[in-house]
């Protein structure tokens, strides 16, 4: 996978204080939904075409990876017509989207299992991130049938199964079992609507994430939003367990 340098930083204002790596919660759409009277898979069509906004917008500022939670392990037990609703949704946004998304450089990754998903779907995931392989403008990442628990077992199960020795497992080689491998970890997570919890996503990765929380709803978050969310990152004095060097 490429290093973060491979993705040019395009936007002319100042980029030093610019994360490398944006993960948000995209959570809302219900709520969003019940607000305006409608049901609730048209929150998650709203929240769907509010995405490739998002990924433009990040692009054009030059943040070179981005990695949307969009259905977590524990969504399954949601209703069976919403989950169908949104197992649906991420293959229209696929058909719809890979080909712009494609010409204007962007590499989508899958995170999470492909197995519970229907074939066709999987497939379709498939086939969008072999499109793009090559491309450097901007990586997103995918979560979907993604829990951060999981992954790390599954780490754990593969490390066994490759029969690493114990003195051969420090944090880099663990790394390397994730899925996440060969992305840096996130320097920014967002969670829309107001929450102020992790939920299962990307608990090993986010050890020195700075957080940012916003009362918007998902499909509301807009470059604007964005923005605000960049501005806040930009003011935080990041120490990774030491202590600051400045006067």
């Amino acid at each position: 996978m490429a290093a973060a340098s491979d993705s040019p930083r395009t936007d002319p204002r100042s980029t030093d204080d610019l994360p490398t790596h944006v993960a948000i919660i995209m959570d809302g759409n219900g709520r969003w939904a019940k607000e305006r009277g409608l049901p609730r898979r048209a929150g998650h069509q709203a929240g769907t075409e509010n995405i490739r906004r998002i990924i433009e917008f990040l692009g054009d500022r030059g943040v070179p990876y981005l990695t949307l939670y969009a259905f977590s392990t524990e969504n399954w037990r949601r209703p069976r017509a919403e989950v169908n609703t949104l197992m649906r949704l991420l293959g229209n946004v696929i058909k719809r989207e890979i080909r712009e998304l494609h010409e204007r450089g962007a590499r989508l990754l899958h995170l999470g299992s492909l197995d519970r998903l229907p074939s066709r779907l999987r497939q379709q995931v498939l086939d969008a991130v072999e499109l793009t392989k090559d491309n450097r403008r901007i990586t997103v990442a995918v979560a979907f049938d993604y829990g951060g628990r999981a992954e790390i077992v599954d780490a754990v199960r593969r490390i066994v199964a490759a029969g690493l020795p114990p003195e051969g497992i420090n944090e880099d080689s663990f790394g390397s079992y994730l899925y996440t491998a060969g992305l840096p970890d996130p320097d920014l997570i967002i969670r829309t609507a107001g929450e102020m919890r992790l939920s299962n996503f990307l608990i090993w990765q986010a050890a020195y994430a700075e957080y940012y929380s916003t009362p918007i709803y998902w499909p509301d978050f807009g470059p604007e939003e964005m923005e605000k969310a960049l501005e806040a990152y930009s003011r935080r004095e990041r120490r990774f367990g030491g202590v600051t060097t400045k006067s």
